[in-house]
């Protein structure tokens, strides 16, 4: 079992920055593969980024490509987005997730309860 917590959202001007970060129990958190979606009021939710259980491999989604940055750090059982150059359009619940591979993320058996982020204009 992986229980996940994010945090780190808030409102931002646009054009700010946000790091999110979302914390991982387990003894396991190191062979998870881990990832990022957002979800928009109205909207389905949606791809952000992902992140092999080693770190070495990551994915963006192309309308963030460029300002957001994924990261996980194993010993500490966290995983990061730091966000810059935010957009009124990245306004979204933002929800972490972990699978067991990075090609099922969007499927995840284990998902955060989400934080808000909110960009204004």
């Amino acid at each position: 079992q992986v229980q996940l917590v994010e945090s780190g959202g808030g409102s931002v001007q646009a054009g700010g920055s946000l790091r999110l970060s979302c914390a991982a129990s387990g003894r396991t958190f190191s062979t998870y593969a881990m990832g990022w979606f957002r979800q928009a009021p109205g909207k389905e939710r949606e791809f952000v980024a992902t992140i092999s259980w080693s770190g070495l491999r990551t994915s963006y989604a192309d309308s963030v490509k460029g300002r957001f940055t994924i990261s996980r750090d194993n010993a500490k059982n966290t995983m990061y987005l730091e966000m810059d150059s935010l957009k009124p359009e990245d306004t979204a619940v933002y929800y972490c997730a972990a699978d067991s591979s990075i090609t099922t993320l969007s499927a995840a058996s284990y998902w955060g309860q989400g934080t808000q982020v909110t960009v204004s204009s």
